[in-house]
């Protein structure tokens, strides 16, 4: 089957997703892309720019698969007379309906935000198929997308929130967890490793994150530092807070400056302290998990399917409270190495060795 990807924003894990699926399927994958910068344009006029490139070119895929940054409904009328019949599968790696909009009015209160939650909501509509990658996704959308219809003035269609969930399934988001397999090394148990790898942004919740540590730090709790992600000239000043509270902790704070640093330094981390308030899948958790790191997270969003029913109790917290006890516990009683080996068995599931196959059964689509 020939499999046609489009992606309006190819760039990061987009991107990763894109070509992972693209080099393991068995099918003969083949990507249309638009660079990922923009992505607010990407979302308006993405479609057109992919439906003229479509047009000129002797593309003839048996599926088409977009992704939730492509207006669907805009570029399948633009291709009509190349895409009728086509079966169209739509993949949510997030949404702008549900997303916390920092800063601005709600997605159901700004006309503007509004805007890009509708194109969310035409695409799932005319779609054949629509994949989640989390179960928390999936329900969060659907919830969040009646309260979105509702605040319409009149013919909601509130209707449509049922057909949507009645062609709507879970996928989870395969990954090359495997690569991070070459950059193993041997930690040091000495001092704790603790770990942050997320994007520098209120939505992670680095308040929490590090005025734990600040607090684990003054009662002489001994741990290191390791600071990833990618930072915004809007970062939360938390960040740089941070750098001079705990200078003599950290082992390393910025960007990573290749994929071999950024797994060598997954590796040297203990313990993955995460606090994000949003997150529909948690990728960069799923990352450290696999290169053993010890979880420790919130009990929301997605995190809670990541970790093993039977594990839960020792991985996954429910206040500010117990996430500050749960660490310093783990910290103090060296808790971390009581299954050192382990933690990467709660995820492996994502690797694209074991998805591929998934992604392929769940792509046999009936042509219209």
């Amino acid at each position: 089957m020939k499999i046609l990807i489009l992606e309006p924003f190819f760039s990061g894990s987009h991107q990763q997703w894109a070509e992972g699926y693209q080099r393991h399927s068995a099918h003969d994958v083949e990507i249309l892309s638009l660079k990922g910068r923009h992505w607010k344009w990407r979302m308006f006029g993405g479609a057109v720019s992919l439906a003229s490139d479509f047009m000129a070119s002797d593309l003839n895929p048996d599926l088409l698969l977009a992704t939730d940054m492509l207006d669907l409904t805009t570029f399948l009328s633009l291709t009509r007379s190349r895409t009728q019949g086509i079966p169209v599968a739509v993949y949510f790696h997030e949404n702008q309906i549900t997303y916390p909009w920092k800063g601005e009015k709600s997605g159901a209160d700004s006309e503007l935000n509004r805007q890009y939650g509708f194109i969310n909501y035409t695409t799932a509509l005319s779609a054949d198929k629509v994949f989640f990658n989390s179960q928390y996704h999936l329900e969060s959308f659907l919830h969040g997308l009646k309260t979105f219809l509702k605040a319409f003035p009149d013919r909601q269609e509130l209707q449509n929130v049922e057909v949507i969930r009645k062609k709507s399934t879970v996928l989870h988001l395969g990954m090359d967890l495997s690569e991070f397999d070459a950059y193993k090394k041997t930690r040091s148990v000495d001092v704790p490793v603790l770990l942050w790898n997320h994007r520098w942004e209120y939505d992670k919740n680095p308040e929490l994150f590090f005025n734990t540590l600040f607090r684990l730090k003054s009662e002489g709790v001994s741990f290191k530092l390791i600071v990833l992600g990618e930072s915004y000239k809007n970062s939360p000043p938390v960040f740089e807070e941070a750098r001079n509270k705990l200078k003599g902790e950290i082992l390393h704070f910025g960007f990573a400056e290749s994929r071999q640093v950024y797994g060598e330094l997954l590796h040297t981390a203990d313990i993955l302290p995460v606090t994000s308030n949003q997150d529909f899948f948690g990728g960069s958790a799923v990352e450290a998990i696999y290169c053993n790191c010890y979880p420790i997270l919130p009990d929301r969003l997605a995190f809670p399917e990541h970790i093993p029913d039977r594990f839960k109790n020792d991985h996954i917290y429910n206040s500010d409270d117990l996430f500050y006890q749960m660490l310093k516990n783990v910290i103090v009683k060296r808790l971390f190495l009581n299954q050192p080996h382990s933690y990467k068995n709660f995820v492996t599931k994502y690797d694209w060795s074991t998805l591929a196959a998934n992604y392929d059964q769940a792509l046999q689509i009936p042509t219209q």
